[in-house]
């Protein structure tokens, strides 16, 4: 898995590097924003850590660069800061996640996976064997297309583009359900939620409910499925 870890700090790039290569990644660092976004641009990375508080150009506006100049690699912000405001600014200039400092290396690595399993380099949602043609919309099981109604392949979507991380039932709800004219019953979800299930019943992935929080889609390398999350 290719990575391009963007991090000013030497002492703390250079250790997060032969951690993160002992893992299976193959890390380039870069210091600066400018050389950052050169890299980016130059190189296909798998996903890319990247500090919002950078010299030369700060991560917020490498972020909008990238995003912008259509690169839709994952990107996790790594950030000291802890104001609301500051995630949220990340979150909108294009970052997939964010991991506040002082971090877990286990957290941050699980995190990174979770990011190269939910978006390919090909723009393709992923989530185990399952994944969704970005052309045709069309969700498929290996190479096998999936009979899914158009709510459920809203509801799948919307899972898909956030693996191993929680989605509330009320924005499924409302997403799945746009534009309905009819009241829609605060079991609706649940029901698109069973039916869903069935059809995915075989695969290596699996819609978890988090009671009174909404609901997560793991594949069977899950952290939070190896933790027996019900």
């Amino acid at each position: 898995m290719k990575l391009l870890l963007v991090e000013d700090d030497f002492d703390l790039s250079g250790a997060l590097s032969r951690s993160l290569v002992a893992r299976g990644f193959e890390v380039l660092c870069c210091a600066d924003g400018k050389e950052a976004l050169l890299a980016a641009r130059r190189t296909a990375f798998d996903v890319i850590t990247l500090d919002l508080s950078l010299p030369s150009l700060d991560g917020l506006e490498v972020l909008r660069r990238l995003r912008d100049g259509g690169n839709s690699t994952p990107v996790l912000a790594l950030t000291a800061r802890g104001a609301v405001n500051d995630r949220v600014a990340g979150l909108e200039a294009g970052a997939d996640d964010y991991l506040s400092k002082p971090f877990d290396l286990d957290e941050l690595v699980a995190r990174l996976r979770a990011l190269t399993r939910r978006v390919g380099r090909d723009g393709q949602l992923r989530c185990g064997s399952l994944f969704r043609d970005p052309d045709s919309g069309v969700f498929f099981k290996d190479s096998t297309p999936l009979d899914l109604s158009p709510r459920e392949a809203e509801l799948l979507r919307l899972l898909m583009s956030r693996v191993d991380r929680v989605v509330g039932k009320e924005e499924l709800r409302t997403q799945v359900f746009a534009g309905a004219d009819e009241q829609v019953q605060a079991d609706a979800i649940e029901v698109v939620v069973h039916r869903l299930r069935k059809k995915l019943a075989g695969t290596n992935t699996e819609i978890m409910t988090l009671r009174g929080v909404g609901y997560l889609l793991c594949d069977g390398d899950s952290l939070l499925a190896q933790k027996g999350v019900k």
